[in-house]
């Protein structure tokens, strides 16, 4: 299952208040940094470019800086889903700097209610921003996750980077006056949270503990792992934004909760269910699936053969029936309908009576006439009989009805007058 993940750019908290001043170029329009996975362990490509030209995978990640996500240490509140966003404003309320209601707020993934759970909060707008422009360009993010987060289980992690480009960290080389000891910004992630601040200075050094215990993890881009072995006073491991990135699509968080959750669910559950059997662990059970499929396919071939040659040699039969018995009749259009008009006109010339004749439509009728019930009239015409009976009622026309009908006559009761007449089975002669 192919996976992409591209980093969002920082948000711009400095506004110009120049009316004069051009406009921001629009969201969408800049670059994204990528990285491509097979298999979301190894890293199979990565570059930069416009997100129209970003690479079509099954799955898209999206990365927040780390100065764009706050997290915050509080009870995870028991309320329902439908109002635990509220409840996780109303919580929140004295930590927060910014008014809640613009604020997205995102449940760690092993959050568990009435127990400690960690939240991020980050700027609502400018998401749903970043998030709408990437689907203008045919970009669909499905999962939204932090570049570092506060992991209770994991050991401390420092990173120091510079806030460019990864084209730009990647081809600059250590001298750059680009990358100096107050370009870069220490990234500190541990089991009481997340901080970020610029590498300069005594001061900033003073936010560490020291000395730096040995167990949290240093590193820095290529670009500044100079300087921030001189600023730390030890040795650091170099990893690139590329390794980064990977790194952070592995972890559980996903801040497309709330009022930033995918609209159409069905269709994400649909979407997710045939990326996992398009999976590498699900070959077995595509091949088992794609096996039944061809058998099905084969079985119900032969079987519409067989009733295609049944039904042929049923049609010769009749043909053959029709000639042996008729043999005047010398062009077959409709072999039913043909025997049936011979039969009728071999009947007629003999002088017998047939089904729909007076004669068995009146004594269809007398054997089952209610008794004492005289009838003022008769008549026969279209191969019907129609009685006419002034006293007939509605249950003695019932009971009349229901004795006949078994025996293939239709019965019609209306203003006194009673209608018998073969049903179309029986009239037209259709195989039974």
């Amino acid at each position: 299952m192919s996976l992409l993940i591209l980093q969002l750019p920082a948000r711009d908290r400095l506004i110009a208040q120049d009316a004069s001043a051009p406009p921001p170029a629009a969201l969408g329009s800049g670059e994204y940094d990528w990285v491509q996975s097979s298999d979301g362990r190894s890293l199979h490509a990565d570059g930069r470019c416009a997100a129209a030209l970003l690479p079509r995978a099954a799955t898209v990640v999206a990365v927040l800086a780390e100065t764009d996500v706050a997290f915050h240490r509080i009870p995870c509140p028991k309320a329902p889903t439908a109002r635990l966003r509220a409840a996780l404003g109303g919580v929140l309320e004295e930590q927060l700097l910014d008014d809640s209601d613009g604020l997205h707020l995102a449940l760690a993934p092993d959050a568990r209610p009435g127990e400690a759970a960690w939240v991020a909060a980050c700027d609502r707008t400018w998401l749903a921003a970043q998030l709408q422009a990437l689907e203008q360009q045919g970009v669909v993010v499905d999962r939204v996750t932090p570049m570092a987060w506060p992991d209770d289980a994991a050991p401390s992690h420092l990173h120091v980077y510079a806030p460019l480009s990864a084209a730009l960290q990647e081809h600059s080389s250590p001298d750059s006056s680009l990358f100096d000891d107050e370009a870069g910004l220490v990234s500190f992630s541990h089991a009481d949270g997340c901080a970020t601040w610029p590498m300069f200075g005594t001061a900033s050094r003073a936010l560490l503990p020291s000395p730096l215990p040995a167990h949290i993890r240093c590193t820095a881009s290529a670009a500044l792992a100079g300087a921030a072995e001189r600023w730390l006073g030890r040795p650091v491991q170099v990893q690139t934004l590329s390794e980064r990135l990977l790194a952070a699509a592995q972890g559980g968080w996903n801040l497309r909760q709330f009022e930033l959750a995918p609209r159409h669910r069905g269709v994400a559950l649909l979407r997710d269910g045939w990326r996992q059997l398009l999976s590498p662990a699900w070959r077995a059970v595509r091949w088992g699936l794609a096996g039944v499929v061809a058998v099905q396919l084969i079985g119900l071939n032969a079987w519409a053969w067989v009733q295609r040659h049944d039904l042929q040699g049923q049609r010769e039969e009749v043909l053959q029936l029709l000639r042996s018995t008729h043999p005047q009749v010398r062009a077959v259009l409709d072999a039913p309908v043909q025997m049936r008009r011979e039969n009728e006109a071999l009947r007629s010339a003999a002088g017998r009576a047939g089904d729909a004749d007076l004669e068995p439509l009146l004594a269809a009728a007398a054997s089952a006439w209610p008794e004492n019930l005289p009838v003022q009239s008769l008549r026969y015409e279209g191969q019907q009989l129609t009685l006419a009976a002034p006293g007939l009622g509605a249950a003695q026309a019932e009971q009349l009805r229901q004795r006949l009908a078994p025996a293939g006559w239709r019965v019609e009761a209306t203003d006194g007058r009673i209608t018998l007449q073969r049903t179309a089975a029986r009239t037209t002669g259709a195989p039974r």
